[in-house]
């Protein structure tokens, strides 16, 4: 009698013949063994696998697909020996071919913006959701790439939902220049003495290197300041600090961000959340020398980022604070006519998305990294009579289940362009 037919729930390590259902945030699809939800790695929608279960949690267990019995024509084989059940944790997709990479992407966006954005499917429709690939292929556009340490001291990557560190010869999504790098364990390198190795391949050419022990950082080889280009800028950064890690993230999304609110001479802008000052550049370009930007940064180290990069920026004003904070203490105040919003993955939070809508903007150009946490901050949006008007999505992380998201905003009488 199977643990199901004698009314016992599923065990860690036990293996199950599931049929895999529809795709599901965190890299997953679901499926059920006798009412019992399954969130299963490595799978794809209509598959027949052999699912282990890897853990086991109130309500539901998560399971890898160990073996598959019935393939789904979306199915290819993985170019990294790395990306299979209880190996590299990092790459979620790579047993999915690109085209259905981004359309697995797309399913996940419109449940979370139905589920918890409060959207109808013939408004998402109307909006004509898609996630967009950009420049380079699937593979070695990974600009930035930390490498965890094993007690051996080698260096490796993470299994998925855990600590153990995986040791690697090469990451296939790093770009070429740190794959060439002699960090790796088969080169002889080893790092007895740190937790992480950082490395980094700049837009601009540079190639670093960095060793952090106890989150103090000693540089190996390389400048411990980068050279990023972007908006038509160079940009000056430490190695440590934020900056998007797909080579071609950043001209991306500012133009996205410009196209969806399309700032205008003599206009008030904020840019919240702004690190080093990237999208504030941009909307400066656009107001022009009768325009004000205000960036809003809390971190010290994106904070002078900005001041450093955008000096010759007369008309932009940085702000060293929290948003929620500076726009409850009125650090900054309206009117403003166009806002950025770039938040952390747990999204602006509806504090603050009623400070924006109160200061009177014609419009709000949202950043997302994590679908769920826009989806919440839309449905406070429309809380507030506020609409979604439009929407762009990019696979600024192909190969794993992350999304990004560009969203207009618009008061009622606002207008989607």
């Amino acid at each position: 009698m199977s643990p199901q037919e004698d009314g016992r729930g599923l065990e860690e390590a036990e293996r199950v013949e599931v049929t895999v259902g529809a795709v599901a945030p965190g890299g997953h699809c679901v499926a059920r063994v006798h009412g019992q939800v399954v969130f299963v790695r490595h799978a794809l929608p209509g598959e027949r696998v052999v699912a282990e279960v890897t853990e086991v949690h109130k309500g539901f267990v998560r399971a890898d697909a160990v073996s598959v019995l019935e393939a789904s024509p979306d199915r290819v084989e993985q170019p990294c020996p790395y990306a299979k059940p209880g190996r590299c944790g990092g790459c979620d997709l790579q047993h999915v071919a690109p085209a259905a990479q981004l359309d697995w992407k797309v399913a996940v966006v419109r449940e979370q913006l139905t589920r918890l954005g409060g959207l109808t499917d013939a408004e998402l429709d109307a909006l004509g959701v898609r996630v967009e690939a950009l420049p380079g292929g699937p593979l070695g556009w990974r600009s930035r790439v930390r490498y965890a340490v094993d007690g051996a001291g080698r260096a490796g990557l993470l299994k998925h939902r855990s600590h153990e560190v995986v040791p690697i010869d090469r990451c296939l999504i790093a770009h070429p220049a740190i794959r060439e790098l002699p960090v790796l364990a088969p080169t002889g390198a080893r790092w007895p003495d740190a937790d992480t190795v950082e490395t980094v391949a700049s837009t601009g050419g540079d190639v670093a290197v960095t060793a952090v022990a106890d989150g103090v950082p000693h540089p190996v080889s390389g400048p411990e300041r980068v050279r990023e280009v972007a908006a038509g800028r160079e940009w000056t950064l430490p190695v440590s600090s934020f900056w998007q890690v797909h080579p071609a993230a950043a001209d991306t999304l500012v133009d996205a961000v410009l196209e969806l609110v399309d700032p205008r001479p003599g206009e008030r802008a904020w840019d919240l959340y702004g690190g080093a000052g990237l999208f504030a550049a941009a909307l400066a370009g656009r107001v022009g020398e009768t325009g004000r930007v205000t960036l809003v940064e809390s971190a010290a180290q994106g904070v002078a980022a900005a001041r450093e990069n955008l000096r010759d920026l007369a008309g932009v004003e940085v702000v060293p604070a929290r948003v929620e904070t500076a726009l409850a203490r009125r650090r900054i105040t309206g009117p403003v006519d166009v806002v950025v919003l770039d938040p952390p993955r747990s999204g602006a939070g509806a504090r603050v998305v009623r400070d924006v809508v109160a200061a009177g903007p014609r419009a709000v150009a949202y950043v997302a990294c994590d679908p769920a946490a826009f989806a919440r901050d839309v449905r406070t949006f429309a809380q507030q009579g506020w609409r979604l008007a439009a929407l762009r999505g990019f696979d600024l992380f192909p190969m794993t289940q992350h999304v990004e998201l560009v969203g207009l905003l618009v008061p009622p009488d606002g207008a989607a362009r």
